[in-house]
């Protein structure tokens, strides 16, 4: 009788701390470049999660999504992380434009007692494929971003976390009565990513 091998990925705590910072990064790369903060020309073209995806070039923007990714990979190891946000302030007042949420729900006994779960790699990639869809079609339900822009990233981590010294106590940097838009979600079944972008109001639209 013909007998049929059904291969099931094994989905560890450190594999799923790596999927989620890794993911972060490039939806970080994928929102400074569909938001304009940094120039077309400054991000180069790779395929990653089956689509075509940006990454910047600048130097000092490479080290730093790099060193935030590592010490998100640590937190999400320790199932200490609750939240990474992505702000766009403008670069001459400050102003907060955007709030791009990423919360995470991380499955306790995963970190309490060491076991894995069970789910397949193309699952999890198909969900991350639809965020980063989105994320590149922002510009079709965002406002344009008509000002020079800088961005910041905010982790909310359990309070018992020693903060890195390359890190700062922040305030939330909110949006008053922002608009929201909520993304798609993925799940590593240890990791589950919510996704949210809260947008400040036009003028023109309070009248």
């Amino acid at each position: 009788m013909a007998s049929r091998t059904v291969a099931k990925d094994i989905i560890t705590l450190r594999g799923s701390a790596a999927i989620v910072s890794e993911f972060f990064g490039y939806a970080a790369n994928s929102i400074l470049y569909n938001r304009g903060v940094y120039p077309e020309e400054s991000f180069a073209k790779v395929k990653k999660y089956g689509l075509p995806m940006l990454l910047t070039q600048d130097e000092g923007v490479k080290s730093f999504i790099a060193s935030l990714t590592a010490q998100l990979s640590e937190w999400l190891e320790s199932g200490k992380l609750q939240r990474i946000v992505l702000v766009i302030m403008s670069k001459a007042t400050n102003e907060v434009l955007e709030r791009w949420n990423f919360s995470i729900e991380t499955d306790g006994e995963v970190v309490e007692k060491g076991v894995s779960r069970e789910k397949s790699d193309k699952e999890i990639m198909r969900e991350i494929q639809a965020i980063m869809r989105q994320i590149a079609s922002s510009i079709t339900y965002l406002p344009c971003l008509d000002e020079p822009c800088v961005f910041d990233v905010l982790a909310y981590t359990d309070k018992d976390v020693a903060i890195p010294f390359t890190w700062i106590e922040s305030d939330p940097k909110l949006i008053a009565n922002p608009q929201m838009v909520k993304l798609h979600s993925f799940d590593t079944k240890i990791h589950k990513v919510d996704t949210l972008v809260s947008y400040k109001n036009d003028e023109w639209d309070e009248q």
